[in-house]
């Protein structure tokens, strides 16, 4: 889609303090990813991917545009965001990107969503659903995080079937996520490693 659009879209890693990328103009929430559609700037990977569908998609299998089934859609993107992402993101900045030991309470955190989103799938074949929408590609980042973490899916068998067959959904997911969740699972490897801890 952005290639057909001839739109930027730009990414970064780490702290990138003097890089334009993170300059007030360009990103003023300095959050990546960041999206130039010809001089029209936007951060955060939800908000994109809601804008490339309003603005570009030749339907709206990803984002339907009847209220009810967009409001199912917004639904679940808050509750990546509010529920399932934060407590995952909490757990990898305190302790693994800041070097800190394990923290049983921010561990645990993480499980009471995922045991939510896995009886949501218990009922639909994806979290807003049947058809396959921008909530999964949010969603399939989070897990994609909570894999690359170490911690497994096997308890969570729909969770585990939808991750799967999301993966397989989205063109070059592999290609496009190998490099970031490589590095996930070298950081966490070091951090294991100095704290000899492994996840249960």
């Amino acid at each position: 889609m952005l290639s057909s659009t001839g739109m930027r879209f730009l990414v970064g890693a780490g702290h990138l303090q003097l890089s334009a990328l993170y300059s007030t103009e360009i990103n003023p929430f300095k959050r990546i990813p960041v999206l130039d559609d010809n001089g029209f700037l936007l951060s955060e990977s939800r908000a994109i991917n809601a804008y490339l569908c309003n603005e570009y998609a030749k339907d709206d299998s990803l984002y339907p545009r009847n209220s009810q089934g967009r409001a199912i859609v917004d639904q679940m993107l808050d509750f990546d965001l509010g529920m399932l992402n934060h407590p995952i993101m909490d757990y990898w900045y305190h302790c693994i990107l800041k070097n800190n030991p394990h923290d049983e309470v921010r561990y645990q955190k993480m499980f009471n969503p995922l045991k939510k989103f896995n009886e949501v799938l218990d009922r639909y074949d994806f979290a807003a659903g049947r058809t396959f929408t921008i909530a999964d590609v949010s969603l399939l980042a989070s897990v994609s995080s909570v894999d690359a973490l170490g911690i497994g899916l096997a308890k969570y068998p729909h969770i585990l079937r939808w991750f799967n067959q999301s993966r397989e959904i989205i063109p070059d997911y592999n290609q496009i996520n190998h490099t970031g969740i490589l590095q996930i699972k070298e950081l966490v490897g070091q951090w294991k490693g100095s704290f000899g801890f492994e996840f249960s």
